[in-house]
């Protein structure tokens, strides 16, 4: 994954008639995110598939295998697609709606906040095309949203990214729960896992949390979000290690035990496999500032 706020965004408004298609036999190196105004789309990542509708929220996290279309006997479809890093405080907001893949769909958004992202689309199309000076860009019509705007100032990147963080906070809080096939005792444990990822967290302990055997809470959690338990808490223990490198100025050390690695060492390896670089220099980039070696 590679850093999230550092890399350029790229977001455009479509109208697309029914022959439409994308297919990336190797996935996209960034994630997208797509917003169904109207019409449908079929999406496919991985295993995961689905016809979108109009409210529909798809987020498709890179490197893996994709394809999306106008859907079978729709009329075209209409909609919003950015391509972006994400934060790592959003993966979890989006965890509850993970539908494998490396995948979320957030499905059926209220009529009152549809509006309200599309305005975040409509105004991230203009922030995108500012140069970081100067008077801002007017709000795009329906022929200029159709052009892409790539973020290439810092500061409108910044803002692109606000717009992004806005549309996954009311999706995540406003979609309708997923269907009643998915358990509910595994988005206990995600909730646990999230609101302390440093913990002394094992299969065993987890399972015992939720009322379940560790063999059965194992295989439910695996078929639910398409990654182990281990998995989700190693992810969870990463993205809190990399709030805590933004936002705070604790040493490694501190970071590591923190965040619930065994060691310093241990920590660096598994960030820098992660991130592509190790946290001191994860930190500089993100920050702006010198690493201290």
């Amino acid at each position: 994954m590679s850093v999230p706020a550092t890399e350029l965004v790229l977001l455009c408004h479509y109208d697309k008639a029914p022959g439409y298609s994308v297919r990336r036999a190797e996935g996209s190196p960034s994630w997208l995110l797509m917003w169904t105004e109207a019409g449908a789309g079929y999406v496919e990542q991985g295993e995961w598939s689905h016809t979108t509708g109009p409210g529909d929220l798809v987020v498709l996290g890179s490197k893996v295998a994709q394809h999306y279309r106008v859907a079978p006997g729709a009329d075209g479809w209409r909609f919003w697609w950015i391509h972006f890093q994400p934060r790592p405080a959003w993966h979890t907001w989006l965890a509850p709606y993970a539908v494998g893949g490396r995948c979320s769909f957030l499905p059926s958004l209220p009529e009152a906040v549809r509006e309200r992202v599309d305005q975040a689309f409509r105004r991230a199309h203009a922030d995108a095309r500012w140069p970081g000076h100067g008077p801002l860009p007017p709000l795009p019509d329906e022929d200029a949203a159709d052009r892409p705007a790539v973020a290439e100032a810092p500061a409108a990147r910044e803002l692109v990214l606000g717009a992004v963080e806005e549309v996954l906070v009311l999706a995540a809080s406003t979609a309708r729960p997923q269907d009643e096939s998915a358990d509910l005792r595994v988005r206990q444990a995600q909730s646990l896992i999230a609101a302390e990822p440093g913990a002394p967290h094992t299969v065993d302990s987890l399972a015992r949390a939720v009322a379940l055997s560790p063999s059965r809470f194992a295989h439910l959690f695996s078929a639910q979000t398409g990654r182990t338990p281990m998995q989700a808490v190693r992810e969870a223990r990463l993205r809190h290690a990399a709030r805590l490198l933004e936002l705070t100025d604790l040493d490694i050390g501190r970071i590591a035990a923190a965040s619930g690695f065994v060691s310093p060492f241990h920590f660096s390896r598994s960030f820098s496999r992660e991130y592509g670089l190790p946290p001191r220099d994860y930190r500089a980039r993100v920050t702006g500032s010198t690493p201290r070696r």
